[in-house]
């Protein structure tokens, strides 16, 4: 795994080993920022499940002005120390390292993010929990991005219900990005 474009362009990243985080691909990454490429620069940028840090390092290196991630496994959080550390971009992070929920209601209050993605496991309904917790938060608004990774098969019928409008998807051969808005505010 590596940085695709940016001041960090072409630096590995560590990852785990093994089956405790799923690093987003090389070139799942590259279509993502594609999309989000004219919204990165200058952004406030929220990493949920971060793994070990590769989306909100990618979003760093191309500009974003501030990045939080939240992790809460603890050989992750070393490994997104160390990535920080190693492509210079950790004066711009801020890492929690909690639950995702727990991490949300932490920050309830404070300013508004540009971007928030979430690449949680897959098929536990995390990803609505988070949906759910956003819904009411003074953490995203209208102009919010919210980029949901997930299986193909997760079910996403209940966002209506929730305050939300689908504004893109992509899917890939194992998963898909879900683009959102938060709508009626």
């Amino acid at each position: 795994m590596r940085v695709i474009a940016g001041t960090a362009r072409s630096m590995p990243l560590k990852t785990l080993r093994g089956m405790e985080v799923r690093p987003t691909t090389d070139k799942t990454k590259e279509t993502l920022f594609n999309v989000l490429q004219v919204e990165v620069p200058g952004c406030r940028f929220l990493d949920l499940f971060s793994g070990s840090g590769g989306i909100a390092i990618e979003a760093l290196s191309r500009g974003a002005a501030h990045a939080v991630l939240v992790e809460q496994n603890k050989k992750a959080l070393l490994c997104i120390k160390e990535n920080l550390a190693f492509t210079k971009v950790a004066d711009r992070a801020e890492v929690f390292g909690c639950e995702a929920l727990t991490a949300l209601r932490r920050m309830e209050g404070q300013e508004v993010f540009d971007i928030i993605f979430m690449d949680p496991p897959y098929n536990q309904e995390l990803e609505r929990q988070v949906l759910e917790e956003l819904a009411d938060s003074t953490l995203a608004d209208a102009d919010t991005i919210i980029v949901v990774e997930a299986s193909l098969d997760t079910d996403f019928s209940y966002l209506e219900a929730l305050g939300y409008q689908i504004c893109k998807f992509k899917k890939y051969k194992t998963n898909q990005h879900v683009f959102l808005r938060k709508t009626g505010l």
